[in-house]
């Protein structure tokens, strides 16, 4: 059961890329460097996007239960699967409350930002800010339990993920969708992605003893 839920995070990741690169070579009107990938759940084809993040984030929320079922100890060990479940939780959210249509996007909405933003959109970013925070939080907390293991450049890689996914969200919000801000987003969520696969790909074994060091029975010392 605990590898069956680890392989759900697994492939979340992958999923979610599929489906969103397939619509950006194909829906009319999106531009990734104007648009937040969360638009593509409007319009005619808008199902699509929302289905994606109802199953990814269900996905997602299911296989923070396999970590915690998996990582029996040691640092993180708490926080670490709550952090990511809150993540799914997130995407779902994200899902159900589908952003607004914004900057031309669907065809026939106005350029620019919209004047008025609905009770959906709100939840949508309440729910987006979530994710982002969790995922980035998870990401710290796991840096600290692969340093605990030794394990350099997944500690590295860890921390470089979850400052550069918050950092980016920030950005888009402070610099109100200027094209860099929408490309860093773009490169971050890939980041943490690529992230999460990497972790689920973890045998529970390897997850129930990442953070463990060889302790003498004796001395209670490593």
């Amino acid at each position: 059961m605990t590898q069956s839920l680890l392989r759900l995070g697994a492939i979340a990741g992958p999923i979610y890329v599929f489906v969103v690169v397939g619509q950006v070579l194909t829906r009319d009107g999106f531009d990734i460097t104007r648009h937040p990938v969360s638009v593509l759940a409007n319009g005619p084809f808008g199902w699509i996007q929302v289905l994606n993040f109802l199953v990814v984030g269900t996905f997602v929320t299911l296989a923070g239960l396999g970590l915690r079922q998996a990582m029996k100890s040691g640092p993180g060990h708490v926080w670490g699967p709550m952090l990511v479940t809150a993540f799914g939780i997130g995407l779902i959210g994200s899902g159900v409350f589908p952003a607004d249509p914004f900057d031309g996007f669907p065809p026939g909405t106005p350029a620019g930002n919209a004047a008025d933003i609905s009770t959906s959109g709100i939840l949508h970013f309440a729910f987006g800010g979530i994710a982002f925070v969790s995922l980035s939080a998870a990401c710290l907390v796991f840096s600290r339990r692969y340093s605990h293991l030794l394990n350099r450049g997944m500690a590295i890689f860890s921390a470089a993920t979850g400052v550069l996914y918050l950092v980016a969200f920030v950005s888009v919000a402070a610099s109100e969708g200027a094209m860099w801000a929408n490309l860093a987003l773009t490169a971050a969520v890939l980041l943490g992605w690529i992230w999460l696969t990497l972790l689920t790909s973890a045998t529970d074994v390897q997850l129930s003893s990442l953070g463990e060091r060889n302790v003498s029975p004796a001395t209670g010392a490593p």
